[in-house]
């Protein structure tokens, strides 16, 4: 009976990791994106518009909720928040899914 407890509640525990690593992940695409703008890598390379595809969906409405005036630290702001959200967001979903 143990047996069968313990393999639901991997499944639980394999399935808060995804979660919370699909979370990471797109923290991470957030991050390597603010780093490019920061150290103001080529708009017109493959990586960067690579990575911009992916960031500037994922950031969903972070974009432009601060108006600064120095466009590097409203970068840094907006996209900094996004990817705070997804951490927390994976985080609590991944808590739900666990119980």
């Amino acid at each position: 009976m143990t047996t069968r407890r313990w393999a639901i509640s991997s499944g639980r525990g394999t399935a808060a990791r995804v979660i919370t690593g699909i979370g990471a992940l797109f923290a991470v695409i957030e991050v390597v994106y603010i780093l490019m703008i920061l150290f103001s890598a080529n708009p017109a390379n493959s990586f960067f518009l690579f990575v911009k595809s992916l960031a500037v969906p994922l950031a969903l409405f972070f974009p432009g909720l601060f108006k600064l005036a120095n466009v590097n630290l409203e970068v840094l702001v907006n996209y900094g928040l996004a990817a705070v959200f997804w951490v927390v967001v994976a985080s609590f979903i991944a808590r739900l899914v666990s119980r």
